[in-house]
């Protein structure tokens, strides 16, 4: 039988890459942060009437907040914040494609890292799925650049390697954090408790860069308000997506959902070329056969 998180998880890959289409639409009409707030913005509602009608007509109860979970919350949604600014100015970098490939890192920074702040470990089935997704991801990340495996090397102590690596470091951070907020929840159903977790980070994101934007970006706030039905569209498939990812992240271990959440790069490709019709080259059909394996062989250990 099929573990729940299998395809919630599926699910939130694919709802995170229609936010992101629907979001690049947005950057002709707002600045980056304000393209980026809108996931934000026009997500919490949301997230809140979700636990309202878990909680009214599911029957669900309202979990105990402790410190320990705000903690948690607060921490995965800076880390997702400052993620999303360091990507955006990695790209302004000469040398960004050398920085991308090291910010795919998160993988394995996950595993790492749910290791060190929650004792999720993982079997060796998983751990070679992993690394199969991770060479995956690196043949994805090089294959219209000129980045050699001696460039790789050589590149470890440039400012975009050090950047990129810190993408990794955050992206990875905020999904082992809010895997935690959840976990930390000691009453309700997983359901409710990934929902209330979700409710209270996203709240804490849109507070938090609202903030930044109203000191930096004063007049994006009025243009996040002024573009509302395409922003509304980026924030209803953002926080469906939120919503699988959590849950997905309270029933199982973190390093395995993102490993397997990494087939939104094949639904990107399969798009490319069935849609568009570009062209692909070796290395990239390479990297999707490498990470399909890696996913049918995390799959094969946990059904």
């Amino acid at each position: 039988m099929v573990e729940l998180w299998i395809p919630i998880t599926i699910a939130g890959a694919f709802l995170q890459n229609l936010r992101t289409a629907l979001q690049k639409h947005l950057k002709a009409k707002l600045s980056t942060g304000g393209a980026s707030y809108v996931r934000f913005f026009y997500a919490w509602p949301f997230a809140i009437l979700y636990v309202w009608g878990l909680n009214t007509w599911g029957g669900h109860p309202i979990p105990d907040v402790n410190t320990l979970f705000l903690v948690y919350c607060l921490l995965g949604g800076l880390s997702q914040i400052l993620f999303t600014v360091l990507l955006v100015y990695l790209f302004s970098l000469r040398n960004f494609a050398v920085g991308t490939v090291y910010s795919k890192t998160e993988v394995v920074q996950v595993a790492i890292l749910g290791f060190i702040l929650l004792g999720d470990t993982v079997s060796l089935t998983a751990a070679l799925a992993i690394a199969f997704c991770f060479v995956g991801i690196m043949a994805l990340s090089v294959a219209h650049g000129e980045v050699t495996a001696g460039r790789l090397f050589t590149g470890l102590v440039e400012k975009p390697t050090l950047i990129g690596l810190l993408c990794g470091a955050f992206l990875g951070g905020s999904v082992v954090f809010f895997r935690g907020a959840a976990l930390e929840l000691e009453s309700g159903e997983v359901v409710m408790r990934a929902a209330f977790a979700l409710a209270v980070s996203v709240v804490m994101q849109t507070v938090i860069m609202g903030v930044y934007l109203r000191i930096r970006e004063p007049g994006q706030l009025t243009a996040v308000i002024r573009h509302w039905p395409p922003a509304l569209s980026v924030g209803v498939a953002g926080v469906l997506g939120s919503i699988c990812w959590f849950t997905a992240f309270t029933y199982q271990n973190a390093a395995y959902v993102r490993a397997l959440g990494q087939i939104e790069l094949v639904f990107t490709f399969a798009t490319s070329v069935f849609f568009f019709r570009e062209k692909t080259n070796r290395i990239e059909i390479a990297g999707i056969l490498l990470i399909i394996a890696a996913i049918l062989l995390l799959l094969a250990g946990k059904t």
